[in-house]
């Protein structure tokens, strides 16, 4: 192993309590490094570096934070090949994928170093003579950062850039199987001119270092991407001492195949929304819902689209899926496998586990027939299996597509204007396409959703600022 991924604490690289391996889930006999797994007590030191560079960081002026989070951008991008081998090696996405989510890493915060410096007021008219009134952002404090480890580049970026844009200071703890994408992140971040302890680095478990943030009084607000438990706990802890909170907990999403939709668009639309990135996206599209005209027309040619989709070693040429990101998770994929055969869906395809020239998280995607009650088409399983719902026409369809707990995204294929507009407005959903993968999704506008997917202030694009400042209102008689 050839690399020691370290804490950033307090404007310094510290070792962890305890070791720890980063796996390649492509090739388990080749290790991406050692991390240094840090404790409770490490994160308090994060939390309160963090605290006393709030008022300096927040009180900077925007060139100076633009000109940080441009510096930053700019060597991501500079650097998006490298940063995506090793984001490829750890997390297991295909190499082109893995460099494309560097670039948007990069993108993220070249957008928002714009940002700090359209940090924008009113001034108004009082009601009362002689008053004047102005309503100003301003940073929230102290930022709690837990990402996932499905976008270990994308997703700490657009959290990480608009706290700094907006002048918070963060504590990052990132999810345990992506240490070195982290490490490479917090490293690049450490050479671009902050205070000290504006922004910090604890790796360590969620048990330790999570719940640190979750119950320390300097922590103002908590930004979590991850699973349904888990953020239910950050909402129960949050709420308790009046924290401010935002939660990302994943999806069920639905995509709408109508009659009259181009076939090969929604074969191809389902494809990859459900299978690539090997499935594990919150917004992949799990949930084929086919109008009963087109049904088993769809099911063949999918069928024959999943069949042949190649996958491999995350940095062979020419695959179109990686493994499964670690054991855990292909674990549960394949007890959902069972699931799916002992509620009695039907298989059509995949679910096998798959050898390759070196060990790893191998297994081929998997498509089911399914029923709507049936437990593999209403839970999140985060790997690549998905099911066809058969609907009678697109008000069937569309009641089967918001009939989830969940509602991040929502697909539709179809060539009738009259029912894609209908279903952008009746889609129980943050996110909506029509005619495109409902993964996939761009980095300047807001990313959320309803139900059960989200809670709090949108992410990305403007609508950050929602979440990462404070408003005051002033009022002066002069």
């Amino acid at each position: 192993m050839h690399h020691s991924f370290k804490n950033y604490i307090n404007g310094r690289w510290e070792t962890g309590v305890t070791t720890g391996t980063s796996d390649n889930p492509s090739d388990l006999d080749s290790p991406v490094g050692e991390v240094a797994r840090a404790d409770a007590r490490q994160a308090e030191d994060a939390i309160r570096g963090a605290a006393d560079a709030a008022s300096a960081w927040g009180l900077s002026t925007p060139q100076r934070r633009a000109d940080a989070l441009d510096q930053i951008g700019s060597e991501i991008l500079a650097r998006r090949d490298e940063l995506g081998e090793l984001l490829a090696r750890e997390e297991g996405k295909t190499l082109p994928e893995a460099i494309g989510e560097a670039a948007r890493a990069g993108n993220i915060f070249k957008f928002f170093a714009g940002e700090a410096l359209r940090i924008q007021g009113d001034k108004m008219a009082s009601v009362r003579p002689g008053i004047d009134v102005e309503v100003t952002r301003e940073p929230v404090g102290v930022v709690g950062i837990i990402a996932p480890w499905n976008f270990p580049l994308a997703i700490p970026a657009w959290k990480i850039a608009p706290a700094l844009a907006y002048g918070n200071s963060v504590v990052f703890k990132p999810a345990e199987i992506v240490p070195g994408c982290a490490w490479a992140l917090a490293e690049i971040i450490s050479r671009a001119g902050l205070p000290a302890g504006a922004f910090n680095l604890v790796n360590g478990s969620g048990r330790q270092v999570g719940q640190a943030l979750v119950d320390s009084k300097l922590v103002n607000a908590i930004s979590f991407t991850g699973s349904e438990a888990t953020g239910a706990q950050i909402l129960e802890g949050t709420a308790r001492r009046g924290a401010k909170v935002q939660l990302e907990m994943g999806g069920k999403n639905p995509l709408v195949v109508l009659g009259d939709a181009d076939l090969d668009l929604a074969v191809e639309c389902a494809a990859q929304g459900a299978f690539f990135s090997t499935g594990q996206r919150c917004t992949a599209s799990s949930r084929l819902i086919v109008e009963a005209s087109v049904h088993d027309a769809f099911v063949a040619r999918l069928r024959e689209r999943t069949r042949h989709l190649k996958v491999g070693h995350a940095l062979e040429r020419g695959i179109d899926i990686g493994p499964v990101a670690s054991r855990a998770q292909l674990e549960q994929n394949l007890s959902y496998m069972e699931i799916g055969r002992a509620e009695g869906a039907e298989r059509v395809v995949g679910g096998e586990l798959l050898e390759r020239a070196t060990r790893g998280h191998f297994m081929s995607p998997a498509l089911f027939l399914a029923q709507p009650e049936h437990r593999i088409a209403r839970e999140e399983i985060f790997g690549p299996i998905a099911v066809v719902l058969k609907a009678d026409n697109y008000e069937h369809a569309l009641a089967l597509s918001n009939d989830t707990p969940y509602g991040l995204a929502a697909g539709i294929c179809t060539t009738s204007l009259k029912h894609a507009t209908h279903f952008k407005r009746h889609a129980q959903a943050g996110m909506v396409m029509v005619n495109l993968a409902t993964a996939g999704v761009d980095y300047h506008v807001p990313f959320g959703g309803r139900k059960a997917s989200s809670h709090g202030a949108r992410e990305q694009g403007r609508y950050a600022a929602e979440f990462y400042t404070t408003v005051k209102t002033a009022y002066t008689f002069a």
